[in-house]
């Protein structure tokens, strides 16, 4: 737990990130749409009307900067909370002190990185405090909070959306770390804007990244003949592998899945690959993958083109022989022949629709004619009676009624006109007409 008051000086060794950080919501960049002039949350800085509320956005956006903001701005002591040392009792502790705090006239600002990793049980320590308002409580989060804080310190918070700094933003800011005397300006870097650029696509929207980027670079840079730093020879090796935001376990791993599936399903080969891709390198096992192009198969395509099941099947087989990186060509094959192929969704539906009726209506005996009737007591009990065998008719079909009467007339399987379904559909159609005739 750390805990500062709004004029604590910054140690001058610190990371070029922390000693950049700004002090005004003027110095602030990025999330024009919370803190631009006449935005929502700008408004209530200003105002002097904060409320507990949570930051939910990426990695290096400004969270944590924005919450020191609103804590010098309020005039209130601000505290840091980690979700990973401290327990219940420290919890209470802080609020306790900060309930003191607010008999004198003192609010307490207290953030909370990485919120949704408290347990349920510190969450709830939070709650009376932030109903009396002894804290203003400012919670981070990279993961949605609908799915990970519980729904009553929810509702006693105001979401707010922070969204990744785009490339410009990162640019000014990577434009000023290296001319700003708290920055890198005594180091007299050579620069170009090119340089500044690339390190800002590289960074993906992560300000805390391209910021350290920058500082590997001037620090591992060469002198050159006027004592100023060139950092031609080393930029690249800082940027040896560009971070992506994913958790395999988190909102990011079910938005890129849902990305590759309604890519997919909307016949759009490159969109696919490139999710699909996407998960690959943010470290996504090929072998769940492969399952859901498995299912892909059976639920978008059906039997628009049977053979989809079976590229599916053969492309998880082969990942399972050769795991990764080899088997991420296999992969790229199965998903542009799942784009590709004729798409029905006949299946799905059949099967959602009966399962609908057996979670709903009553579970319906299985007629007698369609019955078994190995034994002397099932035949006079009429098992099997009127059972007719389809292969000893000349059409190899019967008028013989497989489901139960209060079901006669429903129709699960809707066979579309797509691909090779198309011709299945006309069979069924002939049979149907054949049996109510």
């Amino acid at each position: 737990m750390e805990q500062m008051s709004m004029f604590d000086d910054r140690e001058t060794n610190a990371p070029l990130a922390s000693r950049l950080r700004p002090d005004t919501l003027d110095e602030y960049v990025g999330q024009e749409h919370l803190v631009g002039k006449g935005k929502i949350l700008r408004q209530m800085i200003e105002n002097d009307n904060v409320s507990s509320m949570i930051f939910w956005g990426p990695p290096g956006v400004g969270k944590t900067t924005l919450a020191r903001i609103i804590a010098k701005q309020t005039k209130a002591d601000f505290v840091e909370l980690s979700a990973v040392t401290s327990g219940v009792k420290e919890i209470k502790e802080i609020m306790n002190s900060a309930e003191q705090a607010r008999r004198m006239g003192i609010r307490t600002v207290m953030f909370t990185d990485e919120i949704h990793r408290f347990n349920k049980a510190q969450q709830d320590a939070f709650l009376p405090y932030v109903e009396k308002g002894s804290i203003v409580l400012v919670g981070a989060t990279t993961e949605n909070p609908s799915f990970e804080l519980n729904s009553a310190l929810l509702s006693r918070c105001k979401v707010f959306i922070l969204k990744a700094l785009d490339e410009e933003d990162l640019k000014e800011m990577l434009a000023r770390a290296a001319e700003s005397p708290k920055g890198l300006g005594s180091m007299k870097l050579n620069i170009s804007g090119e340089q500044i650029s690339a390190i800002a696509r590289f960074a993906n929207g992560d300000a805390r990244t391209a910021l350290n980027t920058l500082e590997m670079a001037a620090f591992n840079g060469k002198i050159n003949k006027e004592g100023g730093v060139d950092i031609d020879d080393v930029l690249a090796q800082c940027m040896n592998r560009r971070s992506l935001l994913y958790d395999k376990t988190g909102e990011e791993h079910y938005n890129l899945i849902s990305a590759l599936h309604k890519s997919m399903r909307n016949s759009d080969p490159d969109a696919a690959v490139y999710w699909m891709q996407r998960m690959l390198y943010g470290g996504e096992d090929p072998l769940y993958i492969a399952r859901r192009l498995v299912r892909f198969a059976s639920e978008d395509i059906g039997m628009a083109d049977s053979n989809a099941i079976q590229v599916a099947v053969a492309v998880y087989q082969a990942c399972h022989f050769l795991g990764m990186p080899e088997c991420d060509v296999h992969l790229t094959h199965a998903v542009v022949y799942l784009s590709m192929a004729p798409k029905s969704n006949a299946l799905y539906t059949a099967c959602e629709a009966c399962k609908k009726d057996i979670k709903e209506m009553p579970a319906e005996p299985v007629p007698l004619q369609i019955r078994n009737a190995p034994t002397k007591l099932m035949k006079e009990l009429d098992y099997g009676k009127g059972y007719v065998y389809a292969h000893n008719t000349e059409e190899k079909l019967t008028k013989m009624k497989c489901l139960p009467d209060s079901l006669l007339d429903r129709r699960y399987y809707r066979p579309t006109t797509q691909g090779r379904e198309k011709a299945v559909k006309e069979r069924l159609d002939k049979i149907l007409e054949w049996k109510n005739s």
